[in-house]
């Protein structure tokens, strides 16, 4: 007789914003494989291209993901504008990339809430929403929207900032930030985290390497790389380095999540120290032509985007491989070793987004 135990984790569970299934073969209380079934909410966005208009399809990948949107449409207009040869203007690219940073923040601190709450660490978690809540209103002011931002098109931007608006959005930023690093050394310096986290889950950097994966999961394991460094946007204007950590593990992917909120900060403020005058857009006419790889930087790390246009309104076909698809390879990996208990808090450590994985 088998001494092995097949429990099923997901599609709903209580530490699990997004569905997701893992079968997760056990022997005694240790886990010893999991096997991952995903589709749960597959949508078709990516067929829609031959319906919607390469101009119009902008809203549908903003749709993409509700935690990540704006930088699913930039990825998007980015490979339209290469495929058309379309200069945008930069102050265009400077709002791009605040945009851009306050998402990552946006996604970040709602990461560190629900992080906090299966943990027991309802006041943490409370004060993290908070401050999101507050940078979801300086969203809202700038664009209209507060998750489906709407704001980036083909040729440029939709909105733009006054100076004395951004100078107001610079200060809120720095009493946040101010507010941010007090939530972050609680949670890090906590014993009980480090108890629940340190040496659990650990990806080594060659396991990273060879399964591909990207973003923080990635960099937690000793590996500098962030998309952002190709230049794309207003990043070939600003100073910043990827954040990294040798541990591998799921306390190192935690702070280096953490340090990237304030890293951020520090991106932003630079971005409104150093925007230039002038146009927000300019007019597009014409249809793209030909194939791209468009190349961005999401929270949890590099989404790519296929396109190929044959001329016309719309495109002939658009592939998204987006950040947590490619780190579901690694999630197999460290899973197995790990406690049953601690399965939750591992997959919290890697925020996993289902919706963008499945599209």
């Amino acid at each position: 007789m088998s001494n092995r135990t097949v429990v099923p984790f997901g599609p709903q569970h209580p530490v699990l914003p997004e569905p997701i299934h893992l079968d997760l073969v056990l022997e005694d209380e240790l886990v010893v494989e999991a096997i991952p079934s995903i589709g749960f909410i597959h949508r078709g966005l990516e067929k829609l291209v031959e319906k919607k208009d390469f101009i119009e399809f902008v809203y549908v990948a903003e749709r993409i993901c509700g935690i990540c949107s704006f930088i699913h449409g930039q990825t998007y207009c980015q490979g339209i504008e290469e495929l058309m040869k379309i200069q945008v203007p930069d102050r265009a690219l400077f709002l791009r990339t605040i945009w851009g940073e306050m998402s990552r923040i946006h996604s970040h601190t709602l990461w560190l809430g629900l992080m906090a709450d299966a943990f027991g660490f309802e006041s943490l978690f409370m004060h993290s929403w908070r401050i999101r809540e507050r940078l979801l209103d300086i969203i809202e002011e700038t664009t209209g929207g507060r998750v489906i931002f709407g704001s980036c098109k083909i040729g440029g931007v939709r909105r733009d900032i006054n100076s004395e608006v951004l100078q107001r959005i610079q200060g809120e930023l720095n009493q946040m930030e101010k507010e941010m690093k007090e939530i972050a050394n609680v949670f890090i310096k906590d014993k009980s985290v480090k108890n629940r986290l340190v040496g659990i889950g650990v990806l080594s950097r060659s396991e990273a390497l060879m399964l591909g994966a990207v973003g923080p999961m990635l960099r937690a394991s000793g590996v500098s790389q962030d998309m952002r460094k190709l230049g794309y946007a207003a990043y070939k204007n600003v100073e910043f380095e990827p954040i990294t950590s040798e541990d591998g593990d799921s306390y190192a992917r935690c702070v280096v999540r953490i340090k990237e909120v304030f890293q951020s900060f520090d991106i932003i403020r630079q971005c409104i120290q150093k925007i230039p005058a002038g146009p927000v857009d300019i007019k597009v006419t014409g249809n793209p032509s030909g194939e791209f790889f468009s190349r961005t930087e999401q929270p949890r790390g590099e989404v790519v985007y296929y396109l190929k246009a044959n001329g016309t309104k719309n495109l002939e076909r658009m592939r998204v491989r987006t950040p947590t698809f490619s780190n579901i390879p690694s999630i197999v990996k460290v899973i197995p070793g790990s406690q049953l208990a601690d399965i939750p808090v591992l997959l919290l450590t890697i925020d996993p987004c289902i919706s963008c994985t499945e599209r």
